[in-house]
């Protein structure tokens, strides 16, 4: 079924000097194998899954298949997975009807509480900005803050819990310095305690191996476009006998979990990814550690750089290193006219640079937090990149240590 990384370069048409992208974290191109396989289903195959006649039988059966493939390759039943549009939906969906069902629970008891949330406080933006909208309407919600290596105690996080806890959220693996959480101590503690745990696994998965059963949790959700799937495909999957309030409402799809007609081209693509990925982890993972550990040991030739998290369990592919003098938007910005794509991690609003997030949450202090890069590399990348770009990087980052030090003087 695959040609491994050998062909990776052939199928992804990669041109010697072509603009090199290190930013596999953000999103992944599309495999050419899992386009070919959607094509069809964008033009003849065309079908809704809810009709009856033919057309939607056909459709009915692609769509089976590929929640048969996630139950496969991930565990659990296949009737448990819910198609969603993306892995922000499926967490939103996980976190406001949990929170409206525990508040309807506590209606009429004393106190009029609305329920408590726990979770880590380097969450992705989707629970930490529903976290937030939830708050303001009364939940009480506990951030556990990771420690500076990036790793979350765990028995912090289970220590937090109160009797209204209706949610634990911990991710498997942290988008920005990779760090990869103890979800399975936490899931197995909250069992006890009766509390469910959601884990976003979206960064984790085609990665690292993730099986469900092992984990423990009751919902994960995935995404497929960061394991070269398609973007709009994501998943959630739902124990047995847990609790979910639908999120959209309309028809009966996705067992009446998630209304709108599935999008049948996405759904083929996301199973499809998912199979390569779990076929093909074992030498991804071994290119990936390979690229990551060459590129940070070239980082001795530049100076006063901090890998983060660098004695931690991290992705293989991940390496979040601050450049000590530098403006990582800045740096970005010089790489990307160079032709390296990275993520500097930051945003800009109202022109006033913020650091990460992720950063913060480690209590890293807000001026190295500001000059770190994230490289995340692919399996498609070469040795021959990551040493072009530390060329690269070195003439740049001297090129801004320079400047800054002239307007110092100054």
């Amino acid at each position: 079924m695959t040609d491994g990384i050998d062909g990776a370069n052939r199928r992804y048409n990669r041109a010697p000097m072509r603009a090199v992208y290190f930013d596999h974290n953000a999103t992944t191109p599309l495999d050419p194998r899992v386009r070919e396989a959607m094509l069809p289903w964008m033009s003849d195959d065309h079908g809704n899954p809810s009709s009856v006649h033919s057309f939607g039988r056909h459709a009915r059966e692609a769509v089976d298949a590929a929640r048969e493939t996630l139950a496969r390759n991930l565990g659990g039943v296949p009737h448990e997975y819910v198609f969603t549009a993306s892995g922000t939906e499926a967490n939103n969906a996980v976190l406001f009807g949990l929170a409206h069902m525990a508040l309807d629970s506590a209606k009429g008891l004393p106190g009029g509480s609305r329920g408590h949330l726990v979770m880590s406080a380097f969450e992705h933006p989707s629970i930490l900005r529903a976290a937030d909208r939830l708050q303001a309407t009364g939940v009480r919600v506990t951030r556990v803050a990771p420690s500076p290596n990036g790793l979350v105690d765990v028995a912090e996080l289970i220590g937090s819990l109160e009797d209204d806890s209706f949610l634990v959220c911990l991710m498997l693996a942290n988008n920005e310095v990779g760090t990869v959480q103890r979800v399975e101590e936490v899931a197995r503690a909250c069992r006890e305690r009766g509390v469910p745990v959601l884990c976003d696994a979206v960064q984790a998965i085609g990665k690292i191996p993730v099986q469900i059963e092992d984990l423990g949790v009751d919902y994960l959700t995935l995404g497929a476009h960061k394991f070269y799937g398609p973007t709009g495909a994501a998943a959630l999957w739902v124990r047995k006998n847990s609790v979910f309030e639908s999120y959209l409402v309309g028809g009966s799809q996705e067992r009446r979990r998630r209304a709108g007609t599935e999008n049948v081209p996405a759904v083929v693509g996301l199973g499809l990814a998912l199979e390569l990925a779990v076929a093909e982890l074992e030498e991804r993972s071994a290119k990936t550690t390979g690229l990551r550990d060459r590129f940070e040991r070239g980082l001795e030739a530049i100076g006063d750089v901090v890998i983060h998290s660098a004695q931690a369990r991290r992705l293989p592919n991940t390496s979040n290193v601050a450049f000590l003098g530098v403006s990582a938007d800045s740096l970005m910005i010089r790489l990307d006219l160079q032709g390296f794509a990275v993520s500097a991690g930051s945003a800009c609003s109202s022109g006033k640079p913020e650091p990460p997030a992720t950063l913060v949450a480690m209590g890293i202090e807000a001026v190295e937090a500001l000059s770190s890069l994230r490289v995340s590399f692919g399996p498609t990348n070469t040795e021959d990149e990551v040493d072009r770009f530390l060329e690269v990087l070195e003439r740049e980052v001297g090129a801004l240590r320079e400047l800054s030090a002239a307007a110092a003087s100054q």
